[in-house]
């Protein structure tokens, strides 16, 4: 329990960053399942379009600081290594 004014707003602001944080990194997650069912289906057109969304929502959670931007980095790379990859084979 707070007991000054300033732990108060403390715990306010954690409040609301931790429900920003967990719908950034939630959202990102389902673009990132998205794109590996889409690719597992072999639905290249799809798996395009949704790479062009996690993209950049990927970049915003790393803009946001709730992952690294090295992170943010490897993810994109392994993203995009995969479609392309996906795409030449068939």
């Amino acid at each position: 329990m707070a007991n000054h004014k300033q732990a108060e707003k403390r715990n306010r602001q954690n409040k609301i960053r931790n429900a920003r944080n967990t719908h950034i990194r939630s959202t990102m997650r389902s673009y990132v399942k998205k794109l590996r069912i889409a690719i597992a289906e072999g639905d290249m057109e799809v798996a395009k379009d949704i790479l062009g969304k996690a993209i950049p929502y990927i970049d915003k959670a790393a803009t946001k600081g709730v992952i690294h931007k090295a992170t943010a980095s490897r993810k994109i790379g392994r993203l995009a290594k995969l479609v392309n990859n996906t795409d030449a084979t068939e």
